[in-house]
């Protein structure tokens, strides 16, 4: 099934909920709302005629200053049995900073959602371990924000980890050959 077929199947099925569908170069691109996000994915995942039983990626996006709502989690479906693709957005507000996780739908889910929240700070509510993937623990803000400062000049406030390897680098450059 191509791609614009299933946007409009999605479309008759979920009529309140999908905001928007855009075609750009061969790709199909569906927004729905937040409120029924998780019950969409899932249908797409279920329905025989999509299959969607593959999550190649879930990404987030900050549109600081360019669009409302700030946020976007954006999700790469792909059926191994159809071999078809679509990408689905979410828009994500930062007053409201979450989501459903789809964990239960695809167990591949794990570790993008954690990676989104702890890049983008976007909370994913029923996720089963929802902690900081990349980031030490106790690291302060979200790298991947807009907002987020490029440099610190933070001082002794600095994260201890990152003066500790600034440290540790000095120390060592006295072994490299020049």
């Amino acid at each position: 099934m191509e791609p614009k077929q299933i946007a409009s199947r999605l479309q008759r099925a979920f009529s309140a909920d999908v905001e928007k569908i855009r075609e750009f170069r061969g790709q199909t691109t569906v927004t729905i709302g937040k409120r029924r996000s998780r019950e969409i994915l899932g249908h797409l995942a279920a329905w025989p005629e999509f299959s969607f039983d593959y999550l190649e990626d879930l990404c987030g996006m900050d549109y600081l200053g360019k669009k409302e709502p700030r946020f976007e989690v954006v999700y790469h479906l792909h059926s191994l049995k159809h071999r078809h693709t679509i990408r689905i957005r979410v828009p994500v507000s930062e007053d409201d900073c979450a989501i459903d996780s789809v964990v239960d739908i695809w167990a591949g889910a794990d570790w993008h959602e954690r990676e989104c929240y702890d890049l983008f700070g976007i909370t994913f509510v029923g996720h089963p371990d929802l902690r900081r993937i990349l980031m030490p623990e106790d690291w302060q803000g979200y790298p991947l924000r807009k907002d987020y400062p490029v440099q610190s000049d933070l001082g002794e406030r600095e994260w201890p980890g990152f003066t500790d390897v600034v440290k540790t680098a000095e120390e060592n450059s006295r072994y490299e050959v020049r």
